[in-house]
């Protein structure tokens, strides 16, 4: 351990707050009720959201942190077809040749859209190839476009990296996913290689979740952030769901399983599908106005260095094509985590004393669209990030009791841990790496968009090491959360909830918090990190 961050958890006392679980489920209770709509960007739900999260800091005694005000515009452009978009495979020919077309089934088969926001959108006999996990890394001498001139062309990729399938910890990470292993990276690279469309199989294991949840998140307009920018974009983004990438292989002679294992594989090579894709929609484009919520506790001595807690306030609002309950209330994600970032600034608002540095609290928009209102704020930071010592980010609490274990998301990455593993030894908990690293929760939160800044991250997942019930318990409630409440309307508040566990969560926030608020050291990176060298450029604009 690095002997100056001993003495930052060791030199004062820590004040403790009084955090309540009443507190806690009354704050979900209200941001995930009905009223608020699902909490949708720019919507009505959105404006109710803001109040009252500008007014609890208000009563709290937080100051604004956007120079007189609570609220950071972030521009936003919703994109959306007019309506269900269209597309068909044919099989192998020359372009109008005759060749019937097989109409794809939207939601059944595969969600589809495009970024482009100009009127209509068209993908004609594109050539279907599947390219395997759809990786170029140079640092794995890997590269699964290797002789395949992508451009016009529909990529067929396998969602997470080799590592998933081999468990090889030799082959990228093993089991633990990596950032090529992404969704987001896939469909990224397909474009940097010039292809037209890009299809991402959904299997629920390597995905880490239900193809349900596909059809939930991605059956509604597509948000982005409206200063554009040069990121690469295919012009037809999909998911395809693994049933249809069978038949697809099988009607091309090719097996679905074969290819995948080929794809273990550093000389496997693009293997075409001998049909041709064709889509046809025209989109809408929506250019609105949101918001991040941020306020600050100055510092005393060093107000111009930041401890900086996040959580997203957004979720997934109200669907307008779906029958029965049509409001995704999103009570675990995330109005937990944004109660609980609520509960930090009331308990820093209390201290006797500010500490030395100052402390910020961010209340994220668009995490659900693609993690857009910490992407913004790192563009635009309201404080210097080289200036920033930390970032927490709170997704999700735990509801179901206390744990042995404190889940680290990203275990092993920085000295932050080393202050986590302090504080939580006072609860006789212990560190533990997250139990499903495949399936990439690093990349799929607010605190990533700090990581490519540079800043040092901590991430906690919810312990599946239940005091009372077991470890096998708790991983049931995971297993039984993910598969029939995750970005669906059945994520509602439940006044029957165990919150014990997310006080003792919420209290090691907090000590962490302030342990650093307190220190004048600056954590860093472990040696070998993809993002000390990062953090090491930044360190010559703080001085």
């Amino acid at each position: 351990m690095h002997p100056a961050l001993i003495a930052l958890s060791l030199a004062f006392p820590v004040q403790d707050p009084a955090v309540q679980a009443a507190d806690i489920s009354a704050r979900i209770r209200t941001l995930a009720s009905d009223a608020f709509a699902g909490r949708g960007p720019s919507s009505p739900g959105e404006e109710k959201t803001l109040t009252y999260l500008v007014s609890e800091l208000e009563r709290v005694g937080v100051r604004p942190a956007a120079g007189d005000s609570f609220l950071q515009p972030v521009p936003l452009v919703a994109v959306q077809p007019t309506d269900t978009p269209a597309m068909q495979i044919a099989r192998e020919g020359a372009p109008n040749d005759g060749a019937p077309k097989q109409d794809v089934v939207f939601g059944r088969d595969a969600m589809w859209w495009s970024k482009t926001p100009r009127g209509e959108v068209r993908l004609e006999d594109s050539e279907i190839v599947f390219v395997g996990h759809g990786i170029v890394a140079p640092e794995y001498d890997w590269n699964d476009y290797e002789g395949l001139d992508a451009r016009g062309k529909t990529v067929v990729i396998l969602v997470n990296d080799p590592g998933y399938t081999t468990r090889d910890d030799e082959l990228f990470r093993g089991r633990a996913m990596t950032y090529y292993g992404r969704w987001t990276y896939k469909f990224e690279e397909a474009a940097r290689q010039g292809a037209a469309a890009a299809m991402v199989v959904h299997e629920e294991g390597p995905a880490g979740y239900p193809w349900q949840v596909v059809v939930g998140s991605w059956g509604r307009p597509r948000f982005g952030l409206a200063t554009g920018g040069d990121e690469p974009a295919c012009t037809v983004e999909s998911w395809i769901e693994a049933a249809f990438a069978r038949r697809l292989c099988k009607d091309a002679g090719q097996d679905f399983d074969a290819l995948k294992r080929a794809a273990l594989e550093r000389d496997f090579r693009p293997v075409p599908l001998g049909a041709r894709a064709s889509a046809q929609f025209v989109n809408r484009a929506q250019v609105s106005e949101s918001h991040n919520v941020a306020g600050v506790i100055r510092g005393s001595v060093r107000p111009d260095e930041y401890v900086l807690y996040c959580a997203h306030w957004d979720h997934l609002g109200t669907s307008t094509n779906r029958a029965g309950d049509a409001i995704f209330n999103g009570a675990v994600d995330n109005a937990s985590g944004t109660a609980a970032l609520l509960e930090l600034a009331e308990s820093f608002a209390a201290l006797d004393k500010a500490p030395t540095r100052s402390v910020v609290f961010l209340a994220t928009t668009a995490e659900e669209s693609g993690l857009l209102g910490s992407k913004f704020y790192a563009q635009n930071p309201l404080f210097p990030l080289e200036c920033t010592a930390a970032a927490i980010n709170i997704d999700v609490l735990n509801t179901y009791g206390r744990t042995r274990d404190v889940v680290v998301v990203g275990y092993g990455a920085s000295q932050l841990e080393e202050v986590l593993a302090r504080a939580a030894a006072k609860q006789e908990r212990e560190l533990a790496p997250e139990p499903t690293p495949e399936k990439g929760s690093f990349y799929r939160s607010d605190h990533f968009n700090f990581a490519k800044a540079g800043v040092p991250v901590l991430f906690l997942g919810r312990g599946v090491d239940s005091r009372e019930h077991g470890r096998e318990w708790g991983e049931a409630q995971l297993a039984d959360y993910t598969k029939r409440r995750y970005h669906k309307p059945a994520d509602e508040f439940d006044a029957e909830w165990d919150l014990s566990g997310a006080v003792e969560d919420v209290l090691l926030y907090f000590e962490v918090g302030q342990a650093l608020a307190q220190s004048a050291e600056w954590p860093e990176w472990f040696e070998g990190n993809e993002f000390r060298a990062l953090r090491e450029k930044s360190r010559a604009a703080r001085h």
